[in-house]
């Protein structure tokens, strides 16, 4: 983009016209949200909201440093101890936030003479993570495990480091990835699989452990775990679990580790009691994907519901846009979900459930989103809500 303030207007008129501009907004406080990550509805739980103000009080609102200056608490070592146990990995690392996770964990495996094989549907995160190391990066068709093994195979033979890179959990689709057959493509083409479990940890699997729990994995298996705290545990930052080793390495390599100032002990302190509340209140798992599959149940979705995030595929960016609005004029706040983040002609509404929600404000939504959708909803000027994840 040229220095020109006429290129950067014309540049937002055309992402205007073409009903892909994002814009920011304060949302409407007495909505019902369904676009919120807030999966186990954790966020403002009195538990974990005396806690982050316990630790205000006890170490003030910042760290001060990074980890490896002063900024590393005994709560930051509390917690990592813990997400360790959750994950069943011999040490986990906390990270300032999910991005910088798997930049750092990318990062720091891969260089220029690495090679990464990556599902074309992967986090934004991954994939720049993945452009920024210097590899040689190739991305095999959607949870397609025979076409991961292609590339795997394909990879020259002198090249020592490889990554096998995929969500748990696909953050607009929903769905699960095929890790039972990407880790053992993995293991035989004696690659790292990566597995970023960032809305599948806390909701997925038989106690909420993630797609590994649910698949049966073990840290052989996955050997790089990677997964967030601000979906289902409604705080703030991220965590890479796997071996001694490994946590270690990324302690020397993971630059956006090193150089970022450690999260606040608030806001671990929190998650350590966000934590501990999602493992004593199973209910709330329970929930929220009933909730995810009597929505998806009764709408008629293609596919299983195995997740909270339930895609409503409306193809045409104005459509979906319109539809947003429409919900949100009857008191439901439903996000546009549009090219870049999903491919092209494949914009869509995501709901998102969660365990707050009451199974009357979910059967109100299924009624409103059935009328949206028999409406031709394109008629008329439509206006951006929401901004795309």
């Amino acid at each position: 983009m040229q220095r020109d303030p006429a290129a950067l207007r014309a540049a937002l008129e055309d992402l205007e016209q073409r009903h892909l501009r994002r814009v920011r907004r304060v949302p409407p406080r007495d909505a019902v949200n369904f676009c919120s990550n807030d999966y186990l509805g954790l966020s403002a739980h009195p538990e974990v909201v005396q806690a982050f103000a316990d630790a205000v009080m006890k170490y003030g609102v910042g760290s001060g440093a990074s980890h490896l200056v002063t900024g590393h608490s005994s709560a930051h070592q509390m917690l990592e101890e813990a997400v360790a146990a959750f994950t069943g990995r011999e040490k986990a690392l906390v990270f300032s936030t999910g991005y910088m996770a798997n930049m750092g964990v990318i990062g720091a495996l891969a260089d220029q003479k690495a090679a990464i094989v990556s599902d074309k549907l992967n986090h934004a995160s991954l994939i720049d993570g993945s452009r920024l190391s210097g590899a040689k990066v190739s991305r095999y068709r959607h949870a397609d495990s025979d076409h991961a093994t292609e590339q795997l195979a394909a990879i020259d033979p002198e090249v020592k480091s490889r990554l096998l890179v995929t969500d748990g959990v696909f953050s607009m689709d929903g769905d699960l990835a095929p890790l039972p057959e990407l880790a053992l493509a993995a293991r035989r083409a004696n690659a790292w699989l990566v597995v970023d479990d960032a809305h599948a940890f806390g909701v997925v699997g038989a106690t909420g452990r993630g797609s590994c729990e649910h698949f049966g994995l073990s840290s052989d298996d996955v050997p790089v775990l990677v997964g967030t705290f601000g979906k289902a545990f409604g705080t703030f930052g991220a965590f890479v679990a796997g071996d001694a080793d490994l946590i270690d390495y990324l302690v020397q390599k993971a630059r956006p580790y090193i150089y970022t100032t450690a999260l606040p002990p608030a806001v671990v302190a929190a998650t350590f009691a966000a934590l501990e509340v999602a493992q004593r209140d199973s209910w709330r798992r329970e929930r929220v994907l009933a909730h995810a599959r009597r929505v998806h149940g009764v709408l008629g979705l293609p596919g299983t519901s195995v997740s909270p995030i339930v895609p409503i595929i409306l193809r045409d960016e104005a459509r979906a846009l319109a539809a947003s609005r429409e919900l949100e004029a009857r008191g439901f706040l439903v996000s546009a979900i549009r090219p870049p983040t999903v491919p092209a002609g494949t914009s869509r509404l995501r709901v998102t459930l969660s365990a707050t929600h009451e199974e009357s404000q979910v059967d109100a939504l299924i009624t409103a989103i059935a009328e949206v959708r028999q409406t031709d909803v394109r008629q008329g000027e439509s206006r951006p809500l929401e901004t795309d994840e």
